[in-house]
């Protein structure tokens, strides 16, 4: 498996990604989550509509949390074309109360802490903490990535104008 060193940064200090980075035109790597049920998800579950992929270190944290959040109300008005998941290391019993307590039910949690097959296939795996580093993806309906966004510092948010665009115009051309 590739290993990157210094792939991303916490509070400045150097992290090890492990798994092939994915690019824009690639065909999105197929995953093996759990949702909030227990019950198995892969990415053939969204198939025919586009995905934004959220991943976060973990939904307790305050950055995960906003972002997450800001996902929510965003996926309240892309509509039922476009599937917005947050995936985290997090148990699914955590996401579940973590959805529960912030109100967010327009984005799906889904959980790669028991294989880290979505970390690994999409190289977002940090070495050092077993967690994914924060990243966007938006992949259109045909399974191709049409954006990607590895955010470089974990603590910082991403670009949440521009994985929208992309969104918007995956939904244009269809």
């Amino acid at each position: 498996m590739a290993e990157r060193p210094n792939g991303v940064t916490m509070h400045g200090q150097p992290l090890t990604l492990i798994g092939d980075e994915v690019k824009v035109g690639d065909k999105a790597p197929d995953f093996a989550l759990l949702d909030t049920g227990l019950s198995p998800v892969s990415l053939s579950a969204y198939a025919g509509k586009a995905v934004v992929i959220v991943s976060v270190p973990s939904l307790d944290t305050p950055v995960c949390d906003l972002e997450t959040r800001r996902f929510n109300q965003e996926a309240a008005r892309l509509g039922d074309r476009v599937a917005v998941v947050a995936v985290s290391m997090d148990l699914p019993f955590a996401q579940k109360r973590w959805c529960g307590a912030a109100g967010v039910s327009n984005v799906t949690t889904l959980s790669d802490h028991r294989e880290a097959s979505f970390g690994l296939g999409y190289g977002f795996l940090i070495k050092e903490l077993r967690l994914l580093a924060r990243a966007v993806i938006v992949i259109d309906p045909g399974g191709a990535i049409r954006y990607v966004e590895l955010v470089k510092e974990i603590t910082s948010e991403p670009d949440y104008e521009a994985a929208l665009k992309a969104v918007n115009e995956c939904l244009a051309g269809q």
